[in-house]
């Protein structure tokens, strides 16, 4: 008898479980592929329905006795569906590392 009771308990738990909310489907709005990626630069991006984008664009910098590298500068953007606020990230990445930089960032 327990066994019923607690089997039947378990189904009206998940019968009433709120459904599973999908978000809206998001879309690629805009691409802006590169022409020449592996010839030591590049130029990317793109933006999606969510608010969602990235640019980027990479340069083969002469780096003297240490060789090529490439030295790249960039952006994404992003809105945070909790709070509906739009974040930006501006960074370079080079010889010296990744450097990010926002204004929701903390700084150094």
């Amino acid at each position: 008898m327990k066994t019923i009771i607690v089997f039947a308990a378990v189904i009206a738990i998940a019968l009433a479980a709120p459904a599973l909310q999908q978000g809206p489907e998001i879309v690629l709005l805009k691409e802006t592929p590169s022409d020449n990626v592996g010839l030591g630069n590049y130029n990317y991006g793109f933006e999606l329905s969510d608010g969602s984008s990235k640019q980027e664009v990479a340069e083969l910098v002469n780096g003297g006795t240490d060789g090529q590298f490439l030295k790249v500068r960039g952006s994404y953007s992003f809105v945070d569906p909790a709070t509906n606020v739009a974040y930006t990230v501006n960074y370079v990445a080079d010889e010296n590392g990744f450097h990010p930089e926002g204004q929701h960032l903390p700084h150094a």
